[in-house]
């Protein structure tokens, strides 16, 4: 009798860290014989990679496991990563939960699958934080033009507000032979571009020889991949020298996200940030003297316990005097076991939503001003994805491009004159 092939549907919330680690985990199923199948439909298997970086974050946890019940309430349903890790009674106690697996063990979910349907399933595993020291190699897959590469993990940071630590455990990250190794299978593929992802990129290499700066050197003389992003980088572990190296590479593209999170140095002193506004600014001044047509995107947070007015608008004036492309605004959550409960809260909720709305129109204007200064120009774009009879891709400097063109044109990189700026935050396009 023919065996019934089984299906497995996955969700990623959060990071491209755990993007890149769902990717891996899917396809241990699949080599088992799954069928991966949308989180939409109706499984036999739902894996759940969490996060639980804001209160929003929980809440899309949560709203994933009750979807997964309503497609399938005898479903094998397991959730793992930072939520599981870090809060795995609240987890456990989520109607139609099958097992609750932390940041380690969620790389061995098939034996606990397996467990499961043999009714000898223990429902939670997660190893302390003090244990989080091994190093699970992961990269995407289910994108034909780029691919995620996990190259670190964990963070040594102490940042006030952050639990990222307490879930991923310390800075780590293989050799630079394993990481090239990565990435000569991705170059196998049809991928055109590679992402280096991280919790703190560039600490790849801490406690060893090896630094971020030999990693990036040794992959720019990859074959068979066209571009190299970096996903996001510190301010303070961005040097000069990897600057000037990025600008004259061969794959490196004109792209950085640099986290700032405020403008104020108060604010960042008591967020216990390792640098001070004045190295941001000067990070982004070389930047541009040697890439001036490099995109910039900056993450900031609004409403930390001691953000004052006064400490706002100073955020929002250095911004603005930056010479940056975009910004991803964060609003502060609260997060059990962080240092940043201690300080008494100076912002409403109300104040949090006014100054976000603030720095979002200001990342709006940025984005225009930015994409402003191409019109007219060719640039290259590698083309994403198809519909409606219309193609949308990136650039190297990552703006987002849309042209008339056909299913054939994903995953080619073409020249395309920029012709006109849309409000929805694209570029409108055109080809020969």
């Amino acid at each position: 009798m023919e065996r019934i092939r089984k299906n497995i549907a996955l969700k990623t919330i959060g990071c491209k860290l755990n993007f890149a680690e769902t990717s891996t985990i899917s396809r241990d199923f699949a080599n088992r014989g799954f069928m991966v199948v949308d989180f939409g439909e109706s499984a036999d298997v739902y894996i759940i990679n969490t996060c639980t970086v804001t209160a929003n974050a929980d809440k899309d946890c949560r709203k994933a496991v009750r979807q997964a019940v309503r497609k399938n309430p005898k479903a094998f349903i397991a959730m793992v990563g930072c939520f599981s890790q870090l809060k795995p009674e609240e987890a456990n106690s989520i109607p139609g939960v099958s097992t609750v697996l932390g940041n380690d063990e969620k790389f061995n979910v098939f034996k606990h699958y397996q467990a499961f349907i043999n009714n000898t399933n223990e429902l939670e595993y997660h190893s302390h934080t003090d244990r989080l020291n091994d190093f699970h190699a992961s990269h995407s897959a289910s994108e034909r033009t780029r691919t995620f590469l996990k190259v670190q993990d964990g963070c040594d940071y102490e940042c006030t507000y952050c639990t990222i630590p307490l879930a991923r455990g310390k800075s780590r990250s293989a050799n630079i032979v394993n990481t090239m190794q990565q990435a000569q299978e991705i170059a196998k593929t049809n991928t055109k571009e590679i992402v280096l992802t991280g919790v703190n990129t560039g600490d790849f290499g801490r406690g060893t020889n090896e630094s971020f700066f030999d990693l990036i050197k040794e992959l720019d003389k990859l074959e068979n991949i066209d571009r190299i992003r970096i996903s996001s980088i510190e301010p303070n572990l961005l040097t000069g020298g990897m600057i000037d190296f990025i600008a004259e590479s061969r794959l490196f593209v004109p792209h950085f996200h640099i986290p700032l999170q405020s403008g104020s140095n108060k604010v960042l002193k008591d967020m216990r940030r390792r640098y001070r506004r004045e190295l941001y600014a000067e990070r982004v001044e070389i930047i541009k003297a040697v890439m001036p047509d490099c995109c910039i995107g900056v993450d900031v947070i609004v409403g930390f316990p001691t953000e004052t007015e006064k400490d706002f608008q100073q955020t929002y004036d250095f911004i603005n005097s930056l010479d940056v492309s975009y910004l991803h605004v964060f609003s502060y959550s609260p997060r059990d076991n962080t240092k940043a409960l201690l300080f008494e809260n100076v912002v409403s909720h109300q104040q949090k939503v006014e100054r976000s709305k603030i720095l979002h129109k200001l990342s709006d204007e940025k984005r225009y001003t930015f994409y402003n200064r191409f019109i007219g120009e060719r640039r290259k774009v590698l083309f994403e994805s198809y519909f409606d009879n219309k193609i949308q891709g990136h650039t190297d400097n990552y703006i987002k491009v849309m042209v008339k063109g056909n299913a054939e044109m994903v995953n080619t990189i073409i020249p395309i004159k920029m012709i006109k700026i849309k409000n929805n935050g694209y570029m409108l396009g055109e080809h020969e």
